[in-house]
C-alpha cells in the first residue's frame, strides 16, 4: 500500500469507521500508580484550593484521583507540580469533554505516577517575545516509575514531554543515572506544535521531547510528534531509550537525535548513550528540511543504535536518509545488530501500520477528541500543517463550557480505571471502542 492509501485510512480511522483495532501487548508498567489507594474527586476548576486538581495531587498516601467535573483549569502562566508519590490521575473520568489545563504544564518530581487522559494546552498567552515564560507542558524531573498515556501535549513554550533531572549527582555513571529521571514510559500520546519563535529566552524553542544526560529506562511506545522544529526526541549523552511504533510527522531541522555536550560534560567522561528504534516512521512535512535524516548526531559522545523497520519518507513520499550528523563531530555510531533494549513483551507492529494505529488511538480520550486534538491528527493524515509560533495562528485557547457528573465508584474497575460497561465517559452509543494496549491487555486477561 502506497502513503497516500494509507492518508485515506488514517483520516477514516481518527473519526472511528475502521474496524477494532488488534490488541497490542506491552511489558508490565513500572508502576501501578495509586491502585488500591483512596478515591479522590476532583469537583472544581479553579487552579487551587478545595476540591480542586492541585489539593489531590498534593495529598499524601496512594490515591485515584477522578473528577466530577469536566472543562478548563487555567494555571495562569504556572505548572503544577506532582511531589507526592503513588498517584493515579485518571482523566478518563471526567464527563465529556474531559479535563484541559491550559497556561501552564505539569511536572513530575517523585515516583509511581500515573497520568492519562488529560490534555495541556500550554502557550504563550500573549507575552511578549523572549520575555522569559518557558514552561514544559510536561516533564519528569529525577523522576522514576512513571506513566504517562493518552495524553494530549500542545503549544509548549519549552518541551511538549520530557524526562529531565541532574546531569550529575555521585561519583558514579550508576549513581548518576539513578538520581536522574529513570523508567518512564510514555504511551499513546501526541505531542505537537511546540510554538516556534515565542516567549522561550534562548528564541526559537518548538522541541518535542527532550531525554536529559543520564537518563534510563526511557520508553516512547505509539506516540505522535507533529510539527516541532526538533527533538522527536533529542537523547542527550548517556541516556537509555526505546522506541517502539511511533510516527514522527513535519519535524523542521531534526527528528532523532543525540547529542552529549562537550560544555555540559566537562570534567566528565563521555558515556556512550543507546536508542533502540523499531517500526516506527518518519513523515516530512511542509516545513521539513530537504533530506533530513531520520537519526542525527552531533557533540562529542559515541551512540550505540539498533534500527529495524524504520521508515522515513518526505512530504512526496520520498525515501529519507536514515542517518545523518549535525556539527563538527567526531562522535561515533556504533550500529548494533541486536536490540540494546528488551523487546520481550511488545506486539511490534510494521511500520507500514503505525500510521493508521496511532492516528486512531494516540492523544487524550480518543472516544471524545477535542476540536484541537481532531485538526492536528486530520492535518497529519492530509499532510497539512505547519510549525506555529503562537497558538493565536491555530484559533488560540479555547473557550470550554463546564460539565460535571458524578463520579459513581462502582461503575468501575478501580484496578484498570475502565468503565465495567466498557462506555466512556462522553462515549457516542454504538461508536467504536478505542483502548490503549494497557487496558486492552488488562480486559483480555480477566
Amino acid at each position: 500500500m502506497n502513503i497516500f492509501a494509507r492518508l485515506s485510512l488514517s483520516a477514516a480511522a481518527i473519526t472511528g469507521v475502521l474496524c477494532s483495532l488488534p490488541a497490542a501487548a506491552h511489558p508490565d508498567d513500572p508502576t501501578q500508580g495509586g491502585t488500591g489507594g483512596r478515591i479522590i474527586r476532583v469537583t472544581t476548576l479553579a487552579k487551587d484550593g478545595p476540591g480542586s486538581l492541585a489539593e489531590a495531587l498534593a495529598t499524601k498516601g496512594k490515591r485515584i484521583i477522578v473528577f466530577e467535573v469536566a472543562g478548563a483549569i487555567d494555571l495562569e502562566k504556572s505548572s503544577l507540580t506532582i511531589t507526592e508519590p503513588f498517584v493515579t490521575i485518571a482523566g478518563q473520568t471526567a464527563p465529556s469533554p474531559g479535563i484541559t489545563l491550559m497556561r501552564g504544564g505539569i511536572d513530575v518530581t517523585t515516583h509511581d505516577v500515573i497520568l492519562s487522559n488529560m490534555r495541556i494546552l500550554n502557550g504563550s498567552n500573549g507575552e511578549p517575545l523572549l520575555s522569559g515564560w518557558e514552561a514544559d507542558s510536561f516533564s519528569t524531573v529525577g523522576a522514576y516509575n512513571v506513566v504517562v498515556e493518552n495524553n494530549t501535549f500542545l503549544w509548549a513554550v519549552d518541551e511538549n514531554m520530557s524526562a529531565s533531572g541532574p546531569r550529575f549527582t555521585g561519583d558514579t555513571v550508576e549513581e548518576w543515572r539513578e538520581g536522574t529521571s529513570h523508567d518512564i514510559v510514555f504511551r499513546l500520546n501526541l505531542a505537537a506544535e511546540g510554538l516556534a519563535n515565542s516567549t522561550h529566552p534562548k528564541g526559537e524553542h518548538s522541541k518535542g521531547s527532550l531525554i536529559h544526560d543520564n537518563a534510563t529506562g526511557i520508553v516512547f511506545d505509539r506516540n505522535i510528534w507533529a510539527h516541532n522544529v526538533e527533538r522527536s526526541p533529542l537523547v542527550k549523552g548517556g541516556a537509555q531509550v526505546l522506541m517502539v511504533n511511533n510516527l514522527i510527522y513535519n519535524p523542521q531541522h531534526r527528528a532523532v537525535h543525540y547529542n552529549l555536550m562537550d560544555l555540559e560534560w566537562a570534567g566528565h567522561e563521555p558515556v556512550t548513550g543507546e536508542i533502540t528504534a523499531v517500526g516506527n516512521v518518519l513523515r516530512g512535512g511542509n516545513d521539513t528540511d530537504e533530506n533530513m535524516p531520520f537519526l542525527m548526531l552531533g557533540g562529542v559522545g559515541d551512540l550505540a543504535y539498533h534500527a529495524s523497520d524504520n521508515i522515513a519518507v518526505d512530504l512526496h513520499g520520498n525515501p529519507l536518509p536514515a542517518f545523518g550528523r549535525y556539527g563538527n563531530t567526531a562522535a561515533k555510531l556504533i550500529e548494533a545488530p541486536q536490540p540494546l533494549a528488551s523487546l520481550a513483551g511488545y506486539d511490534i507492529m510494521p511500520a507500514a501500520d503505525v500510521e493508521t494505529t496511532v492516528l486512531a488511538t494516540a492523544g487524550a480520550r480518543p472516544w471524545d477528541r477535542g476540536p484541537q486534538e481532531v485538526r492536528v491528527l486530520y492535518f497529519i493524515a492530509e499532510g497539512r500543517g505547519d510549525v506555529i509560533d503562537s497558538e493565536v495562528e491555530v484559533g488560540g485557547y479555547p473557550t470550554i463550557a463546564p460539565t460535571a457528573a458524578p463520579f459513581v465508584d462502582r461503575d468501575w474497575d478501580l484496578a484498570t480505571m475502565r468503565p465495567k460497561n466498557g462506555v466512556y465517559p462522553g462515549q457516542k452509543e454504538g461508536a467504536q471502542e478505542h483502548l490503549s494496549p494497557r487496558d486492552r491487555a488488562m480486559r483480555e486477561s480477566r
